[in-house]
């Protein structure tokens, strides 16, 4: 087979169909492409989708804040760390030197009470969510590379986890579950509108990347039962909705998510994204089970790349790839992301030998 462009070789990938080899892609820290760039490696400002030639490029226009206005409210700020409210209402503290999850300090939702009067008014889907210039730019710039083009979001999961936190929400999905249902579809509903404003007013894109933790090590958090009476009927409203403009959808998750990707799968998902080995994800056994009906982007243990061991590189990669792209439907990336500890020589030698792997014989 000729060589193909990203475009083609990621839309073939997501239908698993043949390929000339597997597509690569990869998310970095900060810290990462800072010490890259200081050690000479990158060019200034030199994005690393450009510098690898990675297949694919995503944009997230949503704005889906309570006030998307005023996303960040900065109450104090010293060299080190900032502390903000953001436009849910919740108070956040960030390093500024380093990737770092923010400390979450407070949340205004807390109640049924607290989302009706302070959120759910402010949920409307007008245009001014969406940021269609950057989208618009964003897509030129990927298809003039070549590159398959995704809108990204979070998902109804994630958008409850930023605004209430992870102890309220949970708690709900047990004690008020018909709380639950009407935050996920008031923010579902939300999501197809703003897709329908997008593309009607910017154009398609080549496919929907969806954000949506569901798990931490070992467990996910909340039961197969209730993602299947409270999550899934808001997956399958945005994901077969994006299957209906001829989209197809690629939905991420950090954790243990193996109990529900047949549910997930039945909702729309045609691609999981992650595969966190040390959260006990395994991607050769989700591939056995499951790679005849999804596609799969990740699952190379990141720990793995830590260790800047050329050897265990290697092992790592010939354990999985010989395997996952028996049926053509495998993205080359880490199971979450590339550390500042990960030498530019491991990264590239990582991409390098598993695209080796994942080039298929004529």
């Amino acid at each position: 087979m000729s060589q193909l462009t990203g475009i083609e070789r990621v839309g073939r990938i997501l239908k698993r169909q043949k390929v000339d080899r597997s597509a690569v892609c990869e998310a970095f820290w900060t810290e990462t492409i800072r010490r890259w760039t200081a050690e000479g490696h990158l060019s200034a400002d030199e994005s690393p989708v450009t510098h690898f030639n990675f297949d694919l490029a995503n944009f997230n226009p949503f704005r889906l804040m309570g006030d998307y206005l005023q996303p960040k409210k900065v109450i104090t700020e010293t060299d080190e760390a900032v502390l903000y409210e953001d436009g849910n209402g919740v108070l956040q503290k960030r390093l500024k030197q380093t990737t770092n999850v923010p400390q979450l300090l407070s949340y205004r939702v807390k109640t049924q009470a607290d989302w009706e009067e302070y959120i759910r008014p402010l949920l409307e889907p007008i245009p001014d969510r969406l940021n269609l210039e950057g989208y618009r730019q964003a897509m030129e710039q990927a298809h003039g590379a070549g590159r398959f083009f995704f809108a990204s979001s979070m998902n109804v999961f994630e958008l409850l986890r930023a605004l209430c936190g992870h102890e309220t929400i949970l708690m709900a999905m047990a004690l008020e579950p018909d709380w639950i249902e009407d935050m996920v579809q008031v923010y579902a509903k939300l999501i197809v509108s703003l897709m329908e404003t997008l593309f009607a007013g910017a154009g398609k894109p080549d496919g929907i990347w969806f954000y949506e933790d569901m798990g931490f090590k070992g467990h996910t958090f909340f039961s197969p039962d209730m993602y299947r009476d409270l999550i899934k009927p808001a997956h399958s409203l945005t994901w077969q909705f994006a299957h209906s403009q001829g989209l197809p959808v690629v939905c991420h998750s950090c954790g243990m998510v193996e109990p529900l990707v047949p549910d997930m799968i039945d909702a729309g998902m045609d691609c999981l994204q992650a595969m966190e080995v040390k959260a006990g994800m395994d991607l050769n056994r989700l591939y056995r089970l499951y790679g005849d009906r999804i596609s799969f982007i990740g699952g190379m243990d990141t720990r793995v790349l830590l260790t800047n061991d050329i050897r265990a590189v290697d092992q790592e990669l010939e354990a999985k790839i010989p395997v996952v792209t028996g049926r053509y439907g495998y993205i080359l990336h880490s199971d979450h992301s590339v550390p500042s500890e990960v030498d530019y020589a491991t990264y590239q030698h990582f991409v390098q030998r598993g695209l080796d792997l994942g080039t298929y014989k004529a």
